[in-house]
């Protein structure tokens, strides 16, 4: 058993320093290629680029000290110590592509600033340098393999080959050339990530996409951040100390204020698992580090564009909402609130029958007179504000507006809602529009007197017209008011027996004796004390 273990340990010992030498070859041809851009640019004094090139060099030294210590030969069984193999490979390939990160964004960066500089002797060593990032990316799931002591295909073994189908669709996507997506409004992005490095080369590589950026190195600074300015995308790293990615997610789609804001997350970790983990918690997409700038500003522009179109929902749900509630007003305007919801259930014939209401008709005296020789503005403007007071004096009471005719006007009580008082809440309105005439006639200069009549029993209402509908009643009831209306005298309201009979002591009468009404012979009838 000990040599067996003494075997097991010499091979991961064999593994670490095979896969050391690999990854400090290409990292010290990264170092390399940095500390030769910086002694150029100093030669030929290309001083905008330092700056990025010194971030870069750290970065590149980072890698080279990360990969000399992290798999020294006297640390092969620290790594296998947890006993968690697959748990070793992501910790160490998640820290290993933090500082290839930010390699690979200052080199794209300084590429960028060099081709706008016009450069054409920094550029081409930048790209080798590029290209040698690209290379360990590319292997780094290859040579970070401790589950695996054997060797390595060789390079020279053949790619798979590609079926004719596929070869097909890369013509086709070949053959759409030149088709270039809308580019969004910018947004105010914030971007969380517990490496300085990353948060840079992503605040800047944003700001010249035109976007406001804030930065957090941490999930508790990005929740307080988040409740003290409003954002329109998190890119959120997932492998952060103290609150992680994962639960800043959780608690965001926990938070109904922070719920919508979409989220990209952005790790080292390229994991299937964490990807559909972190899917299902609400993240909007996923990127894996270090990540292709062309793609991440394709997915951002997405993320904003969703968004944007998420904003234009809620703003038309909210204009259909108030454009229902204005029609809704309207309809109440114009039709009782109990009829206006049994159009809204979907009835279409609505007609019922009321056995104890009572109607009330009115009239302008010498209105007809006025309205031959009156300007028509001045007078719409008069009806207007008259019948804008009845209405007001209708609503008070609780009686039922039922139509205007010309300058006549007409209200129920007892329909569509009965009421025992139904005479009584007529008569009232009755005085009270005597009196609110009277106060209209001052404020205007007018002196206009008007005629009532009112009459109870049973009528008929319900809905007319499928276009320009209106709430209107008939029957012999309505008939008799508008008789009594005729009969009436300016100023005073006349009323039947029968709605003589239901006022009882509650008001003043003056019987009138009996009168010729059209239609109905002699009746007795009252007037109304004012």
């Amino acid at each position: 058993m000990t040599s067996l273990l003494t075997d097991q340990q010499r091979a991961r010992q064999a593994h670490l320093a095979a896969m050391r030498q690999e990854l400090l070859a290409a990292a010290d041809a990264i170092v390399g290629y940095a500390e030769l851009l910086e002694e150029e640019a100093g030669r030929i004094g290309r001083d905008e680029v330092l700056a990025d090139l010194g971030r870069l060099i750290v970065a590149a030294r980072g890698l080279y000290e990360m990969v000399d210590g992290r798999l020294a030969a006297d640390r092969a069984e620290e790594l296998f110590a947890a006993g968690d193999i697959s748990a070793a490979e992501r910790a160490l390939r998640h820290d290993l592509r933090n500082p290839l990160n930010a390699i690979k964004g200052y080199g794209e960066m300084l590429l960028e600033d060099l081709e706008d500089l016009g450069d054409q002797i920094l550029a081409p060593d930048v790209n080798k340098l590029l290209v040698q990032v690209s290379r360990l990316l590319s292997r780094l799931n290859k040579i970070v393999d401790f589950s695996r002591l054997e060797s390595e295909p060789s390079a020279d073994e053949p790619a798979t080959a590609i079926s004719p189908a596929n070869v097909d669709l890369l013509r086709a996507f070949q053959s759409v050339g030149g088709i270039e997506a809308a580019k969004p409004e910018p947004g105010h992005i914030l971007v969380v990530d517990d490496i300085e490095a990353n948060r840079d080369l992503l605040s800047r590589r944003l700001g010249r996409d035109g976007h406001r950026v804030a930065v957090a190195e941490g999930g508790e600074a990005a929740l307080r951040l988040l409740q003290e300015q409003d954002f329109d995308l998190l890119l959120l790293d997932l492998m952060m100390p103290g609150m992680n990615g994962y639960e800043v997610l959780a608690r965001m789609k926990a938070d109904s204020d922070l719920y919508e804001i979409p989220v990209i997350m952005i790790s080292a970790l390229d994991e299937m698992d964490t990807v559909i983990r972190c899917i299902e918690a609400g993240a909007e997409d996923y990127l894996p580090k270090p990540f292709d700038p062309v793609l991440l500003r394709a997915r951002i522009n997405a993320c904003l564009e969703k968004k944007r179109w998420r904003e234009r929902e809620h703003l038309y749900l909210d204009q259909l909402e108030a454009e229902k509630a204005k029609n809704e007003k309207l309809l109440l305007s114009i039709l009782p609130s109990q009829v206006v919801g049994r159009l809204n259930d979907g009835e279409v014939i609505i007609a019922d029958r009321f056995d104890d209401v009572s109607v009330l008709i009115s009239d302008l005296v010498g209105f007809t007179e006025f309205s031959a020789v009156t300007p028509p503005a001045e007078l719409v403007e008069y009806l207007n504000w008259l019948f804008s007071h009845f209405d007001i004096l209708a609503g008070e009471l609780g009686v039922e507006k039922v139509k205007t005719i010309g300058d006549a006007y007409m209200v129920v009580a007892g329909m569509p809602q009965p009421r025992d008082d139904h005479a009584k809440a007529v008569a009232r309105m009755a005085q009270g529009m005597i009196e609110t005439l009277e106060k209209v006639n001052a404020d205007v200069g007018q002196s206009f007197r008007a005629r009532i009549g009112i009459h109870s029993g049973p009528v008929v209402a319900g809905i007319v017209g499928t276009h320009r509908f209106v709430y209107d009643v008939w029957g012999d009831t309505v008939n008799v008011a508008s008789r009594l209306e005729a009969a009436s005298l300016p100023n005073r309201v006349q009323v039947s027996e029968v709605t003589a009979g239901l006022l009882g002591r509650d008001f003043g009468l003056d019987p009138r004796g009996d009168i010729e009404i059209k239609g109905k012979g002699r009746m007795k009838t009252f007037f109304l004390d004012p």
